[in-house]
């Protein structure tokens, strides 16, 4: 099973940025997806935004729209969330995944990365 190491959280205050990093141990493991999640103290964890393999269109959490995006190196295995003009609400423990099958279930998980927006 593919292991995944997130590096880039952090402090910052409101309306600054910060550049999530998610590097996997192996690549062309048969993911049909990749993506980040968010879960803040008290709530669900929740999908921020996916990049799938199979030409179907990526998903952006609509609060983050304009604000995050999705990025892969050349040789896809490593994948960056760059957030941009953040908000104390986007404080969370950031996730990244990977999924398998058509149906994109995800269940390659990293460790996760704390991000804290003071206001």
């Amino acid at each position: 099973q593919v292991e995944l190491v997130e590096s880039g959280g952090g402090s910052v205050q409101a309306g600054g940025s910060l550049r999530l990093s998610c590097t996997a141990s192996k690549n062309n493991d048969g993911a049909t997806c990749k993506g980040w999640f968010r879960q803040a103290p008290g709530k669900a964890r929740e999908m921020v935004a996916t990049v799938y393999t199979n030409g179907r269109m990526p998903f952006v959490l609509g609060s983050v729209q304009g604000r995050f995006e999705l990025s892969q190196d050349s040789a896809e295995n490593t994948l960056y969330l760059h957030m941009t003009h953040l908000k104390p609400e986007d404080s969370a423990v950031y996730y990244c995944a990977r999924g398998y099958g058509s149906n994109c279930v995800f269940n390659s998980w990293g460790q996760g990365t704390q991000v804290t927006v003071s206001s």
